[in-house]
């Protein structure tokens, strides 16, 4: 299922589908994507009544994998639609024997062709919703499709230097081993081609439906024993664990690239299109800073300066936590107690609460509902709850009078104690 695929399907052209079926001749230019929230919300598709911020979460009629928790909220009118977005789901991985043709009705029926996984993941759209979209209907069918094509060098002890086990220089096992390639390294490298692969999916996609925009995205794979943490963005996951908080992933910009977007920007300003600035600043900017001096920097400084904030100043920054990277957590090297969990969220929830207060708000919550069935769906409301605060007037304001989160948040919370094996 290659981005070509994906792309055909998505616009109703003449893709062949598994199988050899053809797809549909071509038709009209493809519509815009309609805005939708997680299928696995309660509700369905429709959007919460901005009023008040409601938090959204899922309930037990909509029971997630492992009885995850999820929960969302809008954002303080920042943007007329909720731009983050989400999906879980269990992936299928089919094994494969080089150059046979299996009986597809047969594989169905046999489970042990199959090896599973569990994905969770989110995305934050930035100058809309559309790409968020596209990526949460996507990045799992990409990953699927990435690890189909190395798992056979994902179930033996060593991958092999060639995938069909054939061996064309004796040496070839010791280079591998040189290497210090295992199966997880392949595990990495599909993450990290199916990020790559749906990408260039949007990418096709929004030049399509003429629309600009882009997302972050945040996704967690379990597969073998193994939970990968793979960041594109400034969303984050951390495992709070009994004694420890383990983060999972970071947000950086590398410091050269800063410097090479900033100046392209500045030398093309259409490239912008109306949606983003390029001057960097500490945090995101908000009304309330119009006319007044704040740190900025361009594209030129190493430095930091001062520079009075224009209405043109509030549009999304060009520069803002970018970087991809995958975390491993292997499970056989822990001995995982009853509460711990993964917590991802995205940057609405990171904004104004640390690890370390997301990890007390964790400890305490499970402490003190340990009988409640549904007590990780009710703690990813309480930490949305706990960073959206309370409507003060036009303003939202934590417990401790400092300024709350104005931007979408989303969060899952993912038990790792009572998890599916394989």
């Amino acid at each position: 299922m290659s981005a070509e695929w994906l792309r055909r399907l998505r616009r109703g052209g003449p893709a062949e589908r598994p199988g050899g079926a053809q797809g549909p001749g071509p038709g009209p230019p493809p519509a815009a994507l309609l805005y939708r929230r997680p299928k696995f919300l309660r509700g369905g598709g429709e959007e919460s009544p901005r009023g008040g911020r409601a938090v959204r979460g899922t309930g037990p009629e909509r029971a997630l994998p492992w009885g995850s928790g999820y929960a969302e909220v809008i954002n303080a009118e920042k943007s007329e639609f909720n731009e983050d977005q989400a999906a879980c789901c269990q992936i299928s991985i089919r094994r494969r024997e080089p150059g046979l043709e299996e009986d597809e009705e047969w594989l169905i029926l046999c489970s042990t062709q199959f090896l599973t996984g569990y994905y969770w993941a989110l995305f934050d759209g930035h100058g809309g919703p559309e790409a968020a979209i596209i990526a949460s209907n996507y990045l799992h069918y990409c990953i699927k499709q990435k690890l189909e094509e190395v798992v056979g060098g994902i179930t033996e002890a060593r991958p092999p230097m060639h995938l069909s086990g054939r061996c064309v220089c004796d040496s070839d096992p010791q280079f591998v081993e040189e290497k210090h390639i295992h199966a997880e390294d392949l595990v990495v490298g599909a993450l990290e081609n199916a990020f790559q692969e749906c990408d260039e999916v949007i990418g096709q996609e929004m030049e399509a439906t003429k629309q600009t925009g882009g997302c972050t995205a945040l996704a967690a794979l379990y597969f073998q024993g193994k939970l990968y943490v793979a960041n594109a963005g400034d969303s984050r996951a951390i495992l709070v664990l009994k004694d420890n908080v383990v983060p999972m992933s970071c947000e950086f910009t590398p410091e050269t690239e800063r410097q090479r977007i900033q100046h392209l920007a500045f030398l093309f300003p259409k490239l912008l299109d109306g949606e983003f600035t390029r001057f960097e600043f500490p945090r995101r900017l908000k009304g309330d800073d119009v006319g007044q001096k704040v740190l900025y920097r361009d594209y030129f400084m190493e430095g930091w300066g001062y520079k009075t904030v224009e209405k043109a100043d509030l549009k999304y920054p060009l520069v803002h936590g970018h970087g991809k990277q995958v975390n491993v957590f292997d499970f056989a090297l822990h001995d995982i107690k009853e509460d711990d969990v993964l917590i991802m969220g995205t940057d609405g929830l990171w904004d104004v609460l640390s690890n370390k207060e997301v990890a007390h708000v964790v400890r305490s919550f499970l402490a003190e509902n340990r009988t409640d069935p549904h007590r990780f769906s009710e703690l990813a409301k309480c930490l949305v709850c706990r960073a959206r605060g309370k409507q003060s007037g036009h303003q939202w304001m934590l417990d401790d009078s400092h300024e709350a989160s104005y931007d979408d948040i989303s969060v899952f919370v993912i038990p790792l104690h009572n998890r599916d094996e394989d």
